[in-house]
């Protein structure tokens, strides 16, 4: 079954949908689908980037796409009950144990509370969802009630994560408006994000790059 098999599924559709409805209840920015694709584009670049064979990044994309539907059950330990989640519906829709095994433990993995980059599908995962920042994903259009989250990401006009041609390299470049953000706001709440993105990139044998305003910071 492929990615965009995948992506046409009612069900798995139906559980991002209502669990990004909890996050806009508690407030958080956009978890749905334009965040789930982004996220399982960026995996697939990493990893299709890198050599890895098309099945591989093929099985990201769907980690990718699957990685938030955990939400729909608390966002609290979201990675794990996601994790049961996915294993419950690949399994269902016949995927080999070795393909689930694979897609559950990065899904399991990508949360900076408790993940860690244990295989290249994780850390290709972990990389894609932790670059995700932007303006788009704001939802309060009360600028007055922004809370640090809404300032950091409404302050991201734009935002890159590209390998390098020599592929020992991966960075992650933001243009922030500061008017909206500081550089230390995004520290403040992204720290924990950019360690782990450093050490997902060390599993696939890169350098982890970040820079804000041209200015290199990691």
């Amino acid at each position: 079954m492929t990615y965009e098999q995948i992506k046409q599924d009612p069900a798995i559709n139906t559980y991002i949908q209502k669990a990004d409805e909890s996050l806009i209840a508690l407030g958080f920015t956009e978890h749905s689908f334009s965040h789930v694709t982004q996220v399982a584009e960026k995996a697939g670049y990493i990893l299709q980037t890198l050599g890895y064979d098309e099945r591989t990044v093929e099985l990201t994309k769907i980690a990718g796409y699957l990685h938030d539907i955990g939400n729909l059950v608390n966002r609290i330990e979201h990675s794990q009950s996601g994790a049961v989640m996915a294993f419950r519906l690949l399994d269902k829709l016949g995927f080999p144990p070795e393909e689930i095994a694979l897609i559950t433990t990065a899904i399991g993995n990508h949360d900076e509370g408790t993940g860690q980059p244990v295989n290249d599908v994780a850390a290709a995962l972990i990389l894609a969802d932790k670059s995700d920042v932007r303006r788009s994903r704001v939802r309060n259009r009360d600028i007055a009630s922004f809370d640090i989250h809404d300032r950091v990401n409404y302050s991201v006009e734009k935002s890159e994560l590209k390998i390098n041609e020599a592929h020992t390299l991966i960075k992650l470049k933001l243009f922030v408006d500061t008017k909206f953000g500081s550089v230390m706001d995004y520290f403040e709440i992204f720290l924990d994000r950019m360690i782990l993105c450093r050490k997902a990139a060390e599993k696939l044998g890169l350098q982890f790059k970040l820079m804000i305003n041209e200015q290199q910071l990691i």
